[in-house]
């Protein structure tokens, strides 16, 4: 899959094994965190209407991708710790997103931005964390289920306690959904 601007080194397109939904990552360039957080708020508020077309068999799809998606995400590197945005993205429409934000305390680093964004927190962190894959791939789970937010929360707690070797209580008052 090409590219789609030089800040991101790799572009994968999954497609869940028994439902029709297809989750579009990118991954950046370290040193470009900083887009990859405006990239990410852009698409929490519902702006860079991008399509993404992938081939699937003889088939070609063409997918909603940042800025057209119901639920988006961010994993990886507090960079708020680090910078200030000098503005922050607005929300450009009344469609409903859902945002999962893996990165150490999250709910209050991206509270004003999310919120500005227009989208609604889904699962977030109220601490230190290792923003790993096995937590998103659980709330996404539940996500694809449609079941509510406490027990999407409750699955990637259950996920982030197996794998970092935490209690489940710990878990839970790390990852939180809701304002």
């Amino acid at each position: 899959m090409p590219r789609p601007k030089s800040e991101v080194l790799e572009r994968c397109v999954f497609k869940h094994k028994s439902q029709n939904v297809y989750m579009i990552a990118d991954a950046y360039q370290g040193k470009q965190i900083k887009q990859a957080m405006i990239d990410f708020l852009e698409a929490a508020s519902g702006a860079n209407l991008e399509k993404v077309t992938v081939s699937v068999g003889a088939q070609k799809l063409v997918l909603d991708g940042r800025g057209g998606a119901n639920l988006v995400a961010y994993i990886g590197h507090e960079g708020f710790m680090d910078f200030q945005l000098p503005t922050l993205p607005q929300k450009k429409n009344d469609n409903q997103r859902d945002a999962i934000i893996l990165a150490c305390i999250s709910k209050s680093y991206f509270a004003t931005p999310l919120r500005t964004a227009g989208a609604s927190p889904l699962v977030w962190t109220t601490g230190l964390m290792a923003p790993e894959a096995y937590t998103l791939k659980s709330a996404i789970d539940g996500w694809i289920l449609k079941e509510s937010n406490a027990q999407i929360r409750e699955r990637a707690a259950a996920a982030y306690s197996k794998y970092q070797k935490c209690s489940l209580n710990a878990a839970r008052r790390l990852l939180v959904t809701g304002w």
